[in-house]
Parts: structure tokens; C-alpha cells; sequence
């Protein structure tokens, strides 16, 4: 599959090359819009959908892999069920009681 600068904007998904051809830019400079297109796309929001700290983009990735299903996920989850499942954490020692 094959993608374009405007797979990744919902407002462009179906838009021509002649259809962005036209363009404005705000008097912010935050903006862009595509008159013939009737579309407006904010610069700040269409970054923060793909821009993070390192922490976000990590997490990101593991919760698209975590949601992942195969049948060798399937065939492990339940191997490590027979085997007591995942093993619980440490609880931290009590102190002592004076």
C-alpha cells in the first residue's frame, strides 16, 4: 500500500492534486485552507496527533501492540494461564510496629 501526504489527514483523504492547488494561509500562520476544498486544517492540532514526548509515542506503540490478535498471542496467553498466569509483584515489607 502506497501512501500520499494526505492519507494522514482526514480532510485531504480524497482530495486532487488540482483541489490542492489553492491554497490560503492564515493571518496567524496557524492555519491553511483549501477553499476548494471547503477544508481548514489547524496546524497545532494536526501536529499534537503525531508529535510527543518519547514516553506518549512509547505508549502509543504498545497499546496498538497490546490490542493486536494472533493466534501465536492467543496460544501463549493461554500456555502462561496454565502456568499460573502472570506472576504478581512484590508488596513492598512491612515496617515494624512500635
Amino acid at each position: 500500500m502506497e501512501f500520499t501526504d494526505t492519507d494522514f489527514v482526514q480532510a485531504l483523504a480524497h482530495a486532487t492534486p488540482a483541489s490542492l492547488a489553492e491554497t490560503q494561509i492564515s493571518p496567524s500562520g496557524l492555519g491553511i485552507h483549501f477553499p476548494l476544498l471547503d477544508a481548514d486544517l489547524y496546524l497545532p492540532a494536526l501536529l499534537e496527533g503525531f508529535l510527543g514526548s518519547q514516553r506518549w509515542v512509547a505508549s502509543s506503540n504498545g497499546k496498538k501492540g497490546g490490542q493486536a490478535r494472533s493466534s501465536a498471542k492467543s496460544t501463549a496467553a493461554r500456555e502462561n494461564g496454565k502456568l499460573g498466569g502472570r506472576p504478581r509483584k512484590a508488596r513492598p515489607a512491612e515496617e515494624p510496629v512500635d
